[in-house]
């Protein structure tokens, strides 16, 4: 299944927001993986700062559960002072609705 979503990023921010996906954890990484999540990519509309994340997902309840990890809620806190955030750090996320698929 294919996962799309948009967040919103602080003014300003673009630059430490890609610097910190670059040197991503590498138990971050393996979490994601492991997950199910695979193809994942993120893109900023630098005129908006609103960032656009698409993912393929295998296993919808193991990402349902992604939350409650410790290295998930950890790089959440590592994230918050960058972007639009829940009381629990999470990202502000909405999900897009696919109108359009060319094979």
């Amino acid at each position: 299944m294919k996962k799309a979503f948009k967040m919103h990023l602080f003014p300003g921010e673009a630059g430490e927001y890609q610097r910190r996906h670059d040197e991503i954890w590498s138990e971050l990484s393996d979490l994601l993986k492991e997950t199910g999540i695979s193809d994942y990519s993120i893109f900023l509309d630098e005129e908006s700062n609103t960032l656009f994340g698409v993912m393929n997902v295998t296993d919808v309840e193991k990402l349902n559960e992604l939350p409650n990890h410790p290295v998930m809620q950890r790089w959440w806190i590592y994230m918050s002072d960058l972007m639009q955030t829940n009381a629990d750090h999470s990202p502000v996320v909405k999900d897009l609705k696919k109108v359009f698929y060319l094979p």
